[in-house]
C-alpha cells in the first residue's frame, strides 16, 4: 500500500465486508463523519459471504481484518456485513484492543413500525440460518408475522450495479415474487448489499412496503465511539500535534481479488477514493 496517513488526533477507520455492499453503511457514516479518514476493505475474492463455511469465514476474516489493522493503524473498525458480524465480533475483540462495531439486521424497528404486524427479512443464506437473527426475532418481533427470505443472487446483482452494468427487472422480480405475494407491509434488508438496489427492489415490490436497514444505527454508535476516541487522543496529545480541518482526508479502497473491473474502480473513484489497491499482506 503506497499511501500515508496524515497524522490525526486518531487513525482512520476501516469499514469492511465481503464486497461493496458495506459502501451503503459507509456513505451513512461518512455524511455525518466527513472529516475522518477512512479505509473500504472489500474481500471480494471470497465473496458471497453467505455461502462459506462459518470455521472458514471466522479464520478468514480474523486474518485479514487484523492485517490490515496493524497496517493502517485504524482507530475503529466497522464489519458492514451482516453475515460477518454474526459470527467474528467476537473472535476480533479477543484480539484487538480498538472498538469493533457490527451490524445487525433492522428487526426491531421494523416490528415497530409494521403496521400490520406482518414483516419479512430478506438477507443471505447464512445470515437467514443464523442463531442470532432468530434471537433477535424472538425478542422483538414476537407479536408479528416475521417471513425470512434468503437470497445470495441479490448480491451479486448488487456488484453488478457498482460496476455499472444494468439491472433487469425480470431478474429482481424472479427473486422478489415470493415476498410480492406474502401481504407482507415492512421488509428488513438485512444484507449490506441490499441497499445498493433499493431503488429496483421498492419499484418492484410498491410503495405500500417500508424498506429498512441498519446503515443510521450503525453510524450513530461510530459517532458516539468516535467521540469518546477523539477525547482521549486529545489527553495524550499536545495541541502541535492537531492538524488542521481543511487538510484533504485520505480516502484508499482495498480488495482481495487478483483484479477488479474498471466500472468498479470508475465507481469507487466517484465516491472519492483516491487509492484503489489490491490487498499486500506480506
Amino acid at each position: 500500500m503506497h499511501t500515508k496517513w496524515r497524522r490525526d488526533l486518531s487513525g482512520p477507520i476501516l469499514v469492511f465486508d465481503s464486497g461493496i455492499g458495506g459502501l451503503s453503511i459507509f456513505d451513512e457514516i461518512r455524511q455525518v463523519l466527513p472529516d475522518k479518514q477512512y479505509c473500504y476493505l472489500f474481500d471480494n475474492a471470497r465473496l458471497p459471504y453467505g455461502e462459506l463455511d462459518e470455521q472458514v469465514l471466522i479464520s478468514g476474516c480474523k486474518a485479514l481484518i487484523t492485517s490490515i489493522v496493524k497496517m493502517i493503524d485504524a482507530s475503529l473498525i466497522v464489519i458492514a456485513c451482516n453475515t460477518a458480524s454474526t459470527l467474528v465480533l467476537p473472535a476480533l475483540r479477543e484480539v484487538l484492543n480498538i472498538p469493533v462495531v457490527g451490524v445487525v439486521p433492522a428487526i426491531k424497528p421494523a416490528a415497530a413500525l409494521s403496521r400490520n404486524k406482518h414483516i419479512g427479512v430478506l438477507a443471505t443464506p447464512g445470515t437467514i440460518r443464523r442463531p442470532y437473527t432468530h434471537e433477535l426475532i424472538e425478542q422483538f418481533g414476537g407479536d408479528c408475522k416475521v417471513e425470512l427470505y434468503g437470497s445470495s443472487e441479490l448480491v451479486i446483482l448488487s456488484e453488478r450495479k457498482a460496476a455499472g452494468i444494468d439491472i433487469i427487472q425480470a431478474d429482481i422480480a424472479k427473486i422478489l415474487n415470493p415476498i410480492k405475494c406474502s401481504g407482507l407491509d415492512t421488509l428488513v434488508l438485512g444484507c449490506t448489499h441490499f441497499p445498493m438496489l433499493k431503488v429496483e427492489i421498492q419499484d418492484y415490490l410498491g410503495e405500500n412496503v417500508l424498506l429498512l436497514d441498519s446503515a443510521k444505527a450503525v453510524a450513530a454508535r461510530v459517532i458516539s465511539l468516535c467521540l469518546q476516541l477523539d477525547e482521549k487522543n486529545r489527553n495524550r496529545n499536545n495541541s502541535k500535534d492537531e492538524v488542521s480541518g481543511s487538510e484533504s482526508k485520505e480516502m484508499i479502497a482495498l480488495y482481495t481479488s487478483e483484479e477488479i473491473s474498471d466500472g468498479l474502480k470508475n465507481t469507487l473513484a466517484k465516491i472519492g477514493f483516491s487509492n484503489i489497491e489490491k490487498v499486500q499482506t506480506g
